[in-house]
């Protein structure tokens, strides 16, 4: 029995990761663990490193969102998922493994909490100083409970968006003859230009990194990296006029690129960002420095760099607004940067909606959210069984549709085989329990069923998800928190409740969770109730707030009090 996960590099992890190396999650059908339950849940803690940023940093994505506190943590939570029973249930704190109880077979396997601060407390500045002493550590969404599946995760939902947008505002079911301007290759902004390719649009996107712009080249994420603005606006313009789809990266800093678009008069279609601006010390470069100049001065005087950083930020937003007025479609796309600009005195950028409150909120109303799958098995045979299953359940759904079909053809493998797809209240629920009676029949491994954090009932984040709703509950984290206690009581296998961390802190509350199908009627059982009340309590969220689509789906399913 194999007792090590398998590096690329070297057989076995009895150490922490050194820089360049790769923590490769397990594959096959050979346990580790005493059930599917809790190996599923550790191949998930592996794949999260696998496909994360900087993994020998324990870091998934976002320049700080950790999959454990600290390498001790990750082998406490590994030793302790090997050697659990099924009537246990794991807690951890922060990324760090606290303690085994004795619970029951239908509790969860693990219960998480990270970075979670009382009010007054909940600050950049407070979570800093208990980071700096290793007493915390930030989940960020799906990071820190283990369920972010690569670049593919937030690629479904940037292709929705962009399609909603288009729609709205074109007419037009995709982005053909349409340029957007979008900035940032990190680990969720990385998923936009493909996204925009995939949707036919021209997508011009600044990274200020050369490495990893041309990582993303050498994945396909983008097709040309250029370190000529004159050259990369240029090929841009001429393939909006063409009709004719591309994606190209302009190694430089988003606010230089903008700033020259708009002396020049040339208008993008749609403006967006999504660097890292929520983390104005480890994750957004200022103008004028290099990101060797930037590293010596987040050592020698971080709150320097800060300043400098959220001065870029207000020159960022300023362009963006300055786009908007020209006539571009502008959003923001949930990084914090209007939030950051406003703290350093400039609150203007509250003009440009959120990109949730601007094209997503009637899919929420209805259940509908990011949902994913991952073939815990590391067989991609499993994703394509799965694909196929999609497209027989949903045939009458065109959005999924489209989706899967673009998806089979545009997205490569990352990480352990996975496919997201939005689906709602009572979909999620069919496509689980069909997959878990394939893995029953063994036509398939065992799977993993998660989701995105920002989901209809588990967010409560006033600046992103629940900004401006009608019944003005924007900031109250009840909902969050309530979704993770149903989702306990119904039995899934892990639950997180999150909130922010760094630049993040103090504005966003989210929980996050996991049931693995290994084919037993318990769990069917238990993925029934699960995926059920995940998304019942979505609808019923809306509809409180007073969104009439949710008010209709919340009548038809039945869902409320029930007298």
């Amino acid at each position: 029995m194999t007792t090590e996960p398998v590096s690329t590099d070297r057989p076995g992890l009895d150490r922490p990761l050194l820089p360049g190396e790769r923590l490769r999650a397990q594959r096959g059908l050979e346990l580790r663990a005493r059930s599917w339950r809790t190996e599923g849940l550790l191949r998930m803690l592996e794949n999260v490193l696998e496909v994360g940023e900087r993994p020998e940093d324990l870091v998934v994505y976002a320049a700080l969102g950790k999959a454990a506190r600290d390498w001790d943590s990750y082998f406490g939570i590994r030793r302790a998922l090997m050697g659990m029973s099924e009537t246990q249930t794991l807690m951890i704190q922060s990324g760090k493994p606290i303690g085994v109880f004795p619970t029951h077979a239908g509790a969860p396997r693990v219960l998480i909490a990270n970075s979670n601060l009382v009010g007054r407390w909940a600050t950049t500045e407070h979570f800093y100083e208990l980071y700096n002493k290793n007493k915390i550590a930030w989940g960020g969404l799906t990071a820190g409970c283990w369920q972010y599946i690569g670049f593919q995760g937030v690629l479904q939902g940037t292709f929705e968006t962009f399609a909603a947008a288009s729609k709205q505002h074109f007419g037009q079911d995709d982005l053909k003859g349409r340029l957007v301007f979008t900035a940032g290759l990190g680990g969720m902004g990385s998923a936009q230009p493909l996204a925009i390719w995939m949707l036919g649009g021209v997508a011009l996107v600044p990274e200020v990194n050369r490495e990893r712009a041309l990582e993303r080249q050498a994945r396909g994420l983008v097709q040309q990296v250029t370190d000529d603005l004159d050259e990369a606006i240029r090929l841009c313009v001429e393939a909006r006029a063409k009709g004719e789809a591309l994606s190209l990266t302009w190694v430089g800093n988003a606010v230089e690129a903008l700033e020259t678009l708009l002396e020049r008069g040339i208008i993008p279609d749609i403006t967006t960002d999504m660097t890292s601006a929520h983390d104005a010390l480890h994750g957004y470069q200022p103008l004028g420095l290099t990101l060797e100049q930037a590293a010596e001065l987040r050592a020698s005087d971080p709150d320097q760099l800060i300043h400098l950083a959220r001065e870029t930020m207000v020159r960022h937003v300023k362009a963006l607004l300055s786009m908007q007025d020209a006539g571009a479609v502008a959003f923001d796309y949930g990084n914090n940067l209007r939030s950051q600009a406003r703290d350093h005195g400039f609150p203007d950028g509250f003009r440009l909606k959120v990109f949730t409150e601007a094209y997503l909120r009637p899919l929420f109303s209805r259940g509908i959210g990011p949902f994913r799958w991952v073939a815990l098995s590391g067989d991609a045979a499993d994703i394509a069984y799965l694909d196929a299953l999609t497209e027989q359940l949903f045939a009458d759904d065109a959005p999924v549709m489209r989706w899967v079909k673009a998806a089979r053809q545009h997205v490569p493998e990352q990480g352990l085989p996975a496919r997201t797809a939005w689906l709602g209240h009572t979909q999620r629920t069919r496509m689980a329990l069909a997959a878990n009676a394939a893995v029953a029949r063994g036509k398939i491994g065992p799977v993993a069923f998660t989701r995105d954090h920002l989901d209809a009932g588990s967010m409560a984040h006033p600046n992103i998800m629940t900004e401006n709703l009608l019944d003005g509950t924007d900031a109250v984290s009840d909902w969050p928190l309530l979704n993770a206690l149903l989702n306990t009581a119904s039995g899934a296998d892990l639950v997180a409740i999150h909130s922010g961390g760094g630049g993040y802190a103090g504005y966003m509350t989210s929980a996050g969770v996991t049931c693995i199908a290994d084919g037993s009627d318990e769990t069917a059982g238990r993925l029934e109730r699960v995926m059920n009340a995940d998304t019942g309590w979505g609808v019923l969220r809306y509809a409180d707030a007073g969104y009439q689509e949710a008010e209709e789906t919340k009548e038809r399913e039945g869902l409320g009090l029930g007298f």
